[in-house]
Formats: C-alpha cells, structure tokens, sequence
C-alpha cells in the first residue's frame, strides 16, 4: 500500500480545512486550554465554518470473531468520515500519542490521521501527519 495519499484523494481537502481551523483557534487562543476546550472549538470551525461532519469521542469498539467488543478506544474526532483528528496539549507528544493515532487508523478503514498538540509555541511544529 503507497504511504501517501493521491494529490485528488479527498481527504487531503478535508486535511487542509481541519489545519486552516487549527491555526485560526491557535493564533485567537494559543497555547494552554484544554485539549478538551481545543477538541469543542475545532468542532465548531470546522461544522459552523467549513461545512463538514464532525463525530467528537466517537467509540471505536474492537471486532472479533464477529463481534463487536467496547475496549475504551475513543476517536477524538472524526472528521467527513475521512480523517482522524488526535488532540493534543501536552508539553511534548509521546511515542505513545503517535501509537494510540496509528492503532485507530488500523482499526478503522481510514487512511489519514492528524495528531494536533496545541502546546506549543507555534502550531505547525505540533502537527503530524499519519498515512496507512
């Protein structure tokens, strides 16, 4: 499987208005809310203003064996039914944060994931792009 996604795939589309929210809340409110303040304003951008669903805590259960199995995953947000959106405001994003966006990526049939730390100074050195 290609680790990028074609230039047309639409989820690059949806990428680029969840990043166009994020930096508009970073620049208003910078550093220091909340990832659970981050997560309530980035979902009003991007429904309010850019027109797009949104599901927040979305639970994301295990299946096996044909059956479904709640094991406490929880998307932070899913956006058009095409991008994860991880929320972060932590000092420093963990191999652990990096491990909890791919594990949801590979549970789901989503390709593209975003991890967004607004703990910091600038926005873009807390945004990574994931592609399965």
């Amino acid at each position: 499987m290609p680790k990028d996604l074609h230039p047309n795939d639409p989820a690059n589309g949806v990428a680029e208005k969840i990043l166009d929210s994020a930096f508009k809340i970073h620049r208003q409110y910078g550093a220091g809310l909340l990832e659970n303040a981050y997560e309530h304003l980035l979902a009003y951008e991007l429904v309010q203003n850019q027109n797009l669903k949104v599901e927040t805590q979305k639970t994301l259960p295990l299946i096996h064996e044909g059956t479904k199995i709640d094991a406490g995953y929880r998307l932070d947000m899913l956006v058009d039914d095409k991008v994860i959106v991880e929320i972060k405001s932590v000092q420093k994003v963990l191999p652990v944060h990096e491990a909890q966006l791919l594990t949801y990526l590979k549970l789901t049939d989503i390709r593209l994931g975003l991890l967004l730390n607004f703990n910091t100074q600038l926005l873009k050195d807390g945004i990574k792009r994931f592609i399965l």
